[in-house]
């Protein structure tokens, strides 16, 4: 695949003050003019291969870091902001998007803030309720604000993903015996006992500090019930260190501090029951095979594909997927990117999405080959589980997974296999969501896209009652 130009100015500022180095120093240290350096860290001109290597060579850059993937998510999200008829007088070129994204971040981050307030206080008034005469609250919600915090970091944490692949390591960790030498260093290091009872409400795991007591649900699925354990030992072995990230995070209230604590448990826990380096190796020698992968870790499908989207560890990273969770109401309830494919922060997805199609057909693997208006080309991957204890009277939420990859990374997935990957026929148009889709002529579209005008003829009746200009 053709590698585009890069841009890497804020980063090589960042190596440059990182080694106290005068903009002359370094420059002569990797081998260009000091007028080059300047028009590199000001994003006027691209690094040439020489330079990489260079800077790779003195200065220890990791060349996996450069991909785009950050860039991509956070350009996506005030693209997406900024076609907000609110901005109607003002239409960004794609450069001056990637000018702001790659120099001042932290501007477009909370430009995108600022859309999400806006948006939000524009909805309820425009709900005339009851509350409308109160005070209302616009801010982003603590499970937004997590949720972003967690899109923004690539979905990897470092030191705490490192320190469950050691804790495994210590526990020898395998998938006959996982459960009890789970159970056995809650025990014996933690002097937690496990038993296993129903509960009320449908709840799976309650621990009750006082006894030293942690009660399992034995009508959860096998993998949940191991799951809900390594979130226990999480709590207890990675305390200090979760607390340390989520309170650094820089969230505005304690409830997002709250909420981004189970996120982190949960994180350790997936890290913990697939370690980094086995669950990758796996992941490249079955192909992908998300059903012989949760056999192999002894997880469910869900955790499997959620793993798979955090393999971003520095020089040691896995195929770049995207991932999502999606309820049967069109709700994206988990979301993360790191290909060039960014979901859509408001309204649906797009219905020509084979996500929505995985509950028409429970527990198969639905497949596509999707292209998106940019000319961007996808494995797209969907299946339907459902959540829950079992049980008549036992809620049974329904979910579809959807994960997938550039095509260019196709081969790596078994499910490729009998697709064909080159031919323009094979793929299906898709967009992101309708309100900033630009396809003139789908049958499928809910809306008309921010952008453009609208004409309707009352002579001619097409599937859509207008037509896009």
């Amino acid at each position: 695949m053709a590698i585009g130009k890069l841009f890497i100015g804020r980063k090589v500022r960042e190596l440059r003050a990182a080694s106290n180095a005068t903009q002359s120093q370094f420059a002569e240290r990797i081998g260009i003019s000091t007028s080059y350096l300047n028009q590199i860290e000001n994003n006027q001109r691209p690094v040439s291969a020489a330079v990489l290597l260079a800077l790779a060579d003195k200065f220890q850059l990791d060349l996996a870091e450069l991909s785009t993937g950050e860039s991509d998510r956070l350009l996506s999200a005030l693209a997406e902001a900024l076609s907000d008829p609110l901005f109607d007088t003002y239409a960004p070129s794609l450069q001056e998007l990637k000018l702001v994204t790659q120099n001042a971040p932290g501007l477009a981050h909370a430009l995108i803030t600022c859309h999400q307030a806006y948006r939000r206080n524009s909805e309820q008034l425009a709900s005339l309720d009851d509350r409308l005469g109160r005070a209302a609250a616009v801010e982003t919600t603590p499970y937004e604000e997590v949720r972003d915090f967690f899109h923004f970091v690539d979905n990897y944490l470092h030191d705490l993903d490192v320190d469950a692949e050691r804790l495994a390591g210590e526990l020898g960790l395998n998938d006959g015996s996982r459960h009890a030498a789970l159970a056995d260093h809650l025990e014996q290091r933690h002097g937690i006992r496990i038993v296993y009872q129903p509960m009320q409400e449908n709840a799976l795991r309650q621990f009750d500090s006082a006894s030293r007591v942690l009660t399992i649900n034995p009508y959860a699925p096998a993998q949940t019930r191991d799951f809900q354990v390594a979130v226990q030992i999480a709590q207890m072995h990675a305390a200090e260190r979760i607390d340390a990230i989520a309170r650094g995070a820089g969230f505005r209230t304690e409830e997002a501090v709250d909420v981004c604590r189970i996120g982190l448990h949960n994180y350790f826990a997936g890290a913990l029951i697939m370690p980094y380096q086995a669950f990758l190796r796996a992941a490249r020698e079955l192909r992908h095979d998300i059903e012989l992968l949760a056999a192999r870790f002894g997880a469910s499908l869900e955790q499997v594909c959620h793993r798979l989207s955090t393999l971003q560890r520095p020089g040691q990273k896995g195929v770049p997927i995207f991932f999502a969770r999606i309820d049967r109401a069109g709700n994206i309830t988990k979301r993360h990117s790191a290909t060039k494919l960014q979901f859509a922060r408001f309204g649906a997805a797009c219905p020509l999405w084979n996500a929505h199609q995985a509950f028409e057909a429970p527990g198969r693997i639905i497949r596509q080959l999707a292209e998106t208006p940019d000319g961007a080309r996808y494995l797209c991957l969907a299946i339907q589980v459902n959540k829950g204890l079992g049980g008549f009277h036992s809620q049974q939420p329904s979910y579809a997974l959807a994960l997938g990859c550039e095509i260019s990374y196709a081969e790596a997935f078994v499910y490729a296999d009998d697709l064909n990957l080159t031919e323009r026929a094979s793929f299906q148009p898709i967009g992101i969501s309708c309100r900033i889709c630009e396809r003139m002529n789908c049958a499928s579209r809910a809306v008309p896209p921010f952008r453009r005008r609208i004409s309707v003829d009352p002579d001619r009746r097409e599937t859509t009652p207008y037509r896009i200009q």
